[in-house]
């Protein structure tokens, strides 16, 4: 499909439709909590990762016909590939409450909970102007701008899961995103020495994402401490605890400040560029990065797939720390243009991850939105 065109997407309608019916579907008082004018920029370019208060509308306080609805949503803009691994990070929340012992509970009624994934909506679901949606909770964040019937932005869109390894029957084991990490851990393998002194840039890999869940990116940015990254900071015994989360994370994989020193963001990327890179080593970062717009559905997906087709590839450059092996902590960066694709897996001694597709510059619809009222304004004198 032409992105230039100026005609509603067929499949972004079929999205607008279920939206409206789920509208619908809400009572008065649940409307309260999942509706927001739009733009409402301070809430609706927040998110979040942890099993904090995401904003909106929780499923918790929905039916089970208002769940179908929700999932309907879901589904009407990502790749089967990508609602599967949604909806088994949703269902994840079960075994990491078992892994921890059913205790965890962060001040509420339970924890880890399946029901703790909140949808706010953002206008009026509509093929005219701008309106969005969210949908977010514990390793699940996905943003939604459409623009006149057009989906203008799907980012910043983030996965998790802990663990990221789970034994089932069998000699087979339950890795929702064991895909990125072979991908990226293929790319690191690949590299000759040479290579490898440009891309590895620290033996140890940060605790969690240089560019934790802000909103925008500046140059210098390090990863956040955990009790940093909710809605709301915890005090007391809680708050005591993580940090000592923190603590005894980087103590465990003998992280150093220097460590999370060397991949300190940088609007200038770091790391190997993909221009230097064999084609066979070329190769593997397309299909990382295919890996990660695959997520959504197709004709969403072919428009982030622009923005490393080509010659844009070569503007890519790949980041790696960490060790090489399976099941050591490591982490990679993929980073050009506006493109800044994030994977760590280094808590639980390498056995929990959070990855993050973002465009720097159309993050929440940020290009398309002010392109949209400039025309606007423009049509209206």
């Amino acid at each position: 499909m032409d992105s230039t065109s100026n005609s509603p997407d067929q499949i972004a309608t079929a999205m607008i439709d279920v939206a409206q019916d789920l509208v619908a579907a809400l009572s008065s008082d649940q409307r309260d909590s999942a509706l927001w004018p739009f733009p409402s920029d301070e809430e609706r370019r927040q998110w979040f990762y942890t099993p904090t208060d995401h904003g909106g509308l929780p499923l918790a306080d929905m039916t089970s016909s208002q769940h179908r609805l929700v999932q309907r949503l879901l589904a009407s803009v990502l790749s089967p590939r990508g609602y599967n691994t949604a909806a088994l990070i949703q269902g994840q929340e079960n075994v990491l409450d078992h892994l921890e012992g059913f205790r965890v509970d962060f001040g509420r009624e339970r924890g880890r909970d399946p029901l703790l994934y909140w949808i706010a909506f953002f206008g009026t679901p509509d093929t005219e102007g701008p309106w969005g949606w969210r949908f977010g909770g514990h390793h699940l964040s996905l943003s939604i701008t459409v623009i006149d019937g057009r989906v203008a932005s799907t980012s910043p869109f983030f996965l998790g899961a802990d663990p990221a390894s789970a034994p089932l029957l069998g000699p087979h084991v339950h890795r929702p995103l064991g895909g990125l990490e072979d991908l990226g851990r293929e790319l690191a393998r690949s590299l000759s020495h040479d290579q490898a002194g440009q891309a590895i840039l620290a033996p140890v890999p940060p605790l969690d994402l240089v560019t934790s869940n802000r909103t925008t990116l500046s140059e210098g940015d390090l990863p956040l401490p955990l009790n940093a990254i909710w809605r709301s900071r915890f005090e007391g015994e809680l708050d005591r605890l993580m940090t000592e989360m923190d603590q005894n994370g980087a103590e465990s994989i003998g992280l150093e400040s220097a460590h999370v020193e060397a991949v300190r963001f940088t609007m200038a990327p770091k790391g190997i560029a993909a221009a230097t890179l064999q084609p066979g080593q070329k190769e593997i970062l397309r299909s990382l990065l295919e890996s990660y717009v695959a997520m959504i559905h197709d004709d969403f997906a072919d428009r982030e797939a622009e923005k490393f087709v080509g010659e844009r590839l070569d503007q890519m450059h790949f980041v790696w720390a960490g060790g090489l092996e399976s099941g050591q902590p490591h982490y990679f960066r993929i980073q050009g243009g506006d493109l800044l694709a994030e994977y760590d897996c280094a808590q639980r001694n390498g056995n929990h991850v959070h990855t993050v597709w973002r465009d720097l510059s159309n993050d929440f619809g940020g290009d398309s939105l002010a392109a949209h009222y400039t025309d606007d304004h423009s049509h209206h004198g």
